[in-house]
């Protein structure tokens, strides 16, 4: 077996997890989360803890996928994840209006971006945006999106970024 189907999936006290045939759904305080669950792939429930069991030696590779999915949707429902971009450049700004995010990338039009149902997005500066929710691959998607606009460019270091992220930077052409 891999060695992440291997470990168990703690499931904290307030997070619910209910199989219905070839469903899972994971109900906790930040929301609820559903998945299809692969029919080579079946859980044990020992204590609260929840162990992927493959049906066969060909799918290995299956459980191990299927063991991270289901673990991030438990931390998703109990705690939630986020991300957090950067605006570097003169004149880069965000702001929310509402329910969408308002930025000024340089373009000689303001960009308009509304976030899908579940995630939230807060503006604690105007050059920060924090996306949240309890979906880890909708908030990466997100913040992908909002990335894209305006990548980091590697000659200025302008553009919008992941705060964690490292622009390499080049060196100008010389005369």
């Amino acid at each position: 077996m891999s060695r992440v189907a291997k470990n168990p999936i703690k499931v904290p006290s307030g997070v619910d997890i209910n199989i219905s045939g070839s469903v899972m759904n994971v109900k906790g305080p930040k929301g609820n989360l559903e998945l299809n669950i692969h029919p080579s792939i079946s859980f044990d429930v020992n204590d609260g803890e929840y162990v992927v069991k493959p049906e066969s030696d060909k799918d290995l590779a299956m459980a191990g996928t299927f063991r991270a999915l289901v673990n991030n949707m438990v931390v998703g429902v109990s705690t939630g994840f986020q991300k957090k971009l950067q605006l570097v450049g003169v004149g880069y700004r965000a702001q929310l209006q509402g329910k969408k995010l308002n930025l000024s990338l340089g373009f000689s039009h303001p960009i308009d971006y509304s976030a899908p149902e579940g995630i939230s997005i807060e503006t604690p500066s105007q050059t920060e945006i924090v996306i949240s929710g309890c979906d880890k691959q909708m908030v990466g998607q997100v913040a992908a999106e909002i990335r894209s606009y305006r990548p980091p460019e590697p000659y200025k270091g302008k553009g919008v970024r992941y705060a964690d992220e490292r622009v390499v930077r080049k060196e100008a052409k010389k005369a």
